[in-house]
């Protein structure tokens, strides 16, 4: 237990610095990592469900699949299949019991919009850590927002917590361009804020990146 808390203190310590250093120089090439500036600027499924956002990301990848080569890997994302395809180390010190699965599961239906996708297991941080799968577009798109944003969604309302989507765009030679973007909202306290800046958001590029890496190299091998 005192190694598990002395680790997750080192990298807490290495996130920190990490973070001052996107913040002071990185920062505009990790929030569009792999992304040209068409994609970038583009208006992609999902937007729409979160028009007034206050911080916004787009990574891509170029994939040696097809879409629908890429697509089950997507729908098998989450902390109830296979976990996010990246740093599962990281994610598990902060007790998220991330599971690690680098194969095609038959079993494992594909999403359905209003299913929940687990970030972390239920039984830790009051069963909050989840989002809704707003939108579900076979081969094309995937959007999930957070559980507060799906019931505003079904009133008539928009989101406006989060929202995390992936666009799979085919191009030349069978290939598929995937992009991810995350758009989230402004943080009501000035600590939450210094948090976002410095902390989550290099946090997300390291993890996402590394996502997007392993879902070319699976979808590839596939």
């Amino acid at each position: 237990m005192k190694w598990l808390l002395r680790s997750a203190l080192g990298l807490l310590v290495i996130l920190i610095v990490a973070g001052l250093f996107y913040h002071l120089g990185l920062r505009h090439w990790c929030l569009r990592w792999g992304a040209t500036s068409a994609e970038v600027q583009a208006t992609l499924p999902g937007d729409d469900l979160f028009p007034a956002y206050a911080s916004d990301a787009t990574h891509a990848i170029t994939i040696h699949a097809s879409p629908e080569k890429v697509w089950p890997w997507l729908m098998q994302m989450g902390q109830d299949r296979s976990g996010f395809y990246s740093y599962a180390i990281f994610e598990n010190m902060f007790g998220a019991d991330m599971p690690k699965v680098e194969r095609l599961v038959p079993a494992w239906n594909a999403r359905v919009q209003g299913e929940t996708v687990w970030f972390a297991t239920p039984k830790r941080f009051g069963g909050q850590g989840r989002m809704i799968a707003a939108i579900v577009e076979p081969y094309r798109d995937f959007a999930m927002i957070m559980p507060n944003d799906w019931q505003s969604l079904q009133a008539g309302g928009r989101a406006h917590e989060g929202i995390w989507s992936f666009t799979l765009q085919p191009i030349e030679d069978g290939k598929t361009r995937l992009i991810a973007r995350s758009r989230g909202r402004t943080p009501p306290t000035l600590a939450g804020r210094l948090a976002g800046r410095l902390f989550w958001e290099p946090a997300h590029f390291v993890m996402e990146q590394k996502m997007l890496r392993t879902i070319r190299d699976l979808a590839k091998r596939s």
